[in-house]
């Protein structure tokens, strides 16, 4: 039987807290200025040493990528075949859930798409031609490829944060710690992804933050549009 909720127990409350703890990392972060120390830290005239490492160009790119696409798939198939946990979501709300994943992926390719900003190894300190310009300068091109910002390949985990939100938002303590180890999982992912576009060169750390943030907004929205569809259903029935 379901326990009643709480004000100290609300996942309004908890989705809140959330979304608010994120903006304010990826804030302070960009507030720091660490992006391009970061970078100077790994590379040099030369460029990036861990640029083609096998394990990081191979593995940690191109397989988790194939990866990624691998579990959506498998998620696709949960919405008529669910297994596991998932037999404990309604079919909309697995739906929900691969709409969530393809949505934020759709987003950060299309903020891709239209960015001025190029990667860290397109820049002059790092052999290539453009120079340094903060994404914060929208409209102004850097003299590089451009098509950098946000971090596409940490999106291949970070989309995953819609996964979480049918857990997170119910109302039983046992579904919001599901939630919550699934949430704990997408960022370390989520991170490792990044961090390994980081230190090849691809990326400077703020891009894997702003995509978990886009990802976590698209997500919600993607959530919330979902639960007010499953109440209008709901109230016709």
């Amino acid at each position: 039987m379901q326990m009643p909720l709480t004000r100290e127990h609300s996942p309004l409350r908890d989705l809140t807290l959330y979304s608010v703890v994120a903006l304010l990392c990826v804030l302070a972060w960009d507030y720091s200025g660490l992006d391009y120390p970061v970078m100077q830290a790994l590379g040099n005239a030369q460029g990036f040493a861990l640029k083609t490492n096998w394990w990081l160009e191979e593995i940690l790119h191109t397989k988790a990528r194939q990866l990624s696409g691998v579990v959506l798939a498998v998620l696709v198939l949960m919405v008529w075949w669910p297994r596991g946990w998932f037999r404990a979501l309604s079919r909309l709300q697995r739906i929900e859930i691969v709409m969530g994943v393809f949505w934020g992926l759709l987003c950060i390719s299309s903020l891709k798409r239209i960015s001025l900003t190029s990667c860290p190894w397109d820049l002059q300190d790092f052999g290539g031609a453009a120079v340094y310009v903060s994404h914060w300068r929208w409209g102004v091109a850097d003299g590089g490829g451009g098509h950098c910002f946000p971090g596409g390949h940490a999106s291949s985990a970070l989309a995953y944060l819609a996964l979480c939100l049918p857990w997170l938002s119910n109302a039983t303590t046992e579904a919001r710690r599901r939630g919550r180890l699934l949430l704990a999982s997408v960022l370390v992912l989520g991170f490792i992804l990044g961090m390994t576009q980081t230190v090849r060169g691809a990326h400077y750390p703020s891009h894997t933050l702003w995509t978990g943030l886009i990802c976590w907004v698209v997500a919600l929205l993607n959530h919330w549009a979902f639960d007010g569809l499953a109440h209008r259903i709901r109230a016709r029935s």
